[in-house]
């Protein structure tokens, strides 16, 4: 064989072999990509959700080879009822009746927290319209009498003043509770005068009140500090996929520490600072709130909603049984409804442990 004859045969095997390599990689990263476990999280696009955003955009879902979604509802019990129903994997929101009644029919594990009302960090305020305020309505104490509007019956709004009203030394039965079916209708009734009062997250009570809209006339954490929402997910995922939750859980820890350090980092007085990170925590979390606004009017207002949570995500159990109590012995929850069943602390320890 001449020598270009065997130059030309080394040539094309040598392309052969390059093809093969480069088929191969081609292959194994499809297989790489189609490795990662699809999931789904309910939301709402609330700063209390930042966590999850976190997560999503610096990569923590994908370091543990999960294909993250958010789908995003307008109001706490959907959230539920799409993890219970298994449209969603996961899911953050506050703590309701309706929650409860299906955490204990078995369809939902609580495995985490969300917010938590805590006496260092501005949560939820009391509000009064300018109507009631002009009339003597300026101090929780006098709320005896009033108007109060909630989203719904069993809602954590109905949980926030019935203990407000207990630590005031207020009767809850003189005052005339409104279910008025969701937080803008509440507002533009307590602008309006239509009712006297109120309890809503700070970044909605603070412009209220700075716009001459409503006054602030105290905060839940001063009567109530509370396990204000968890995270969860679905018995079967607990009982099927739980290398899936427990890569969900790590992702979401990281979350919460980046969420803790933009936003939540205090001075030697306790003030808020801004740190390192909270630009960049900003940047995330305005993606997906107040994303129509430009930075300069989100950021305050992303500040002022960045309620707290407990570092690690940890849950306070006793709270949380003591809110299932509390809506049990009105009726709002079946009495079978075991606590002890659906919350399940093998994937984040306890608060205070």
């Amino acid at each position: 064989m001449r020598s270009h004859d065997l130059w030309r045969g080394a040539a094309t095997a040598a392309r052969r072999s390059v093809l093969a390599v480069a088929l191969g990689a081609t292959v194994l990263g499809a297989g790489a990509a189609s490795a990662a476990e699809k999931i789904n999280i309910a939301a709402l696009t609330f700063v209390s959700s930042s966590p999850l955003f976190i997560a999503k955009e610096k990569g923590y879902f994908a370091d543990e080879g999960l294909d993250a979604e958010i789908t995003f509802f307008r109001s706490a019990q959907p959230v539920a009822v799409a993890i219970a129903s298994g449209d969603a994997d996961f899911g953050v929101t506050a703590f309701t009746g309706g929650f409860f009644n299906l955490a204990g029919k078995g369809a939902l594990k609580v495995i985490g927290a969300q917010l938590h009302e805590d006496v260092g960090y501005d949560g939820s305020a009391i509000l009064a319209s300018n109507k009631a305020f002009d009339a003597g309505l300026t101090s929780v104490d006098k709320l005896g009498g009033h108007s109060f509007a909630l989203s719904q019956v069993g809602s954590s709004f109905h949980y926030m003043i019935g203990n407000v009203a207990e630590k005031a030394g207020v009767d809850i039965e003189s005052m005339e509770l409104k279910p008025l079916q969701s937080v803008p209708n509440m507002i533009g009734a307590l602008k309006s005068g239509q009712v006297d009062s109120m309890i809503i997250v700070p970044h909605i009570a603070k412009p209220l009140a700075n716009a001459g809209a409503a006054h602030i006339i105290g905060w839940v954490k001063d009567y109530v500090p509370y396990q204000v929402g968890g995270l969860f997910t679905s018995a079967r995922n607990v009982e099927e996929r739980r290398d899936v939750v427990e890569k969900f859980v790590r992702a979401y820890q990281k979350g919460v520490a980046d969420y803790r350090a933009g936003l939540l980092a205090t001075d030697g007085d306790g003030k808020l600072v801004t740190s390192d990170t909270t630009d960049e925590i900003l940047e995330i979390v305005h993606k997906y709130v107040y994303s129509d606004d430009p930075a300069e009017k989100a950021y305050p207002k992303i500040r002022n909603g960045a309620m707290f949570i407990t570092e690690e995500g940890k849950l306070d159990v006793d709270d949380v049984k003591a809110q299932v109590k509390w809506y049990q012995e009105r009726g709002y929850v079946s009495a079978d409804a075991n606590p002890d069943e659906f919350i399940d602390t093998s994937f984040i320890a306890p608060l205070g442990q």
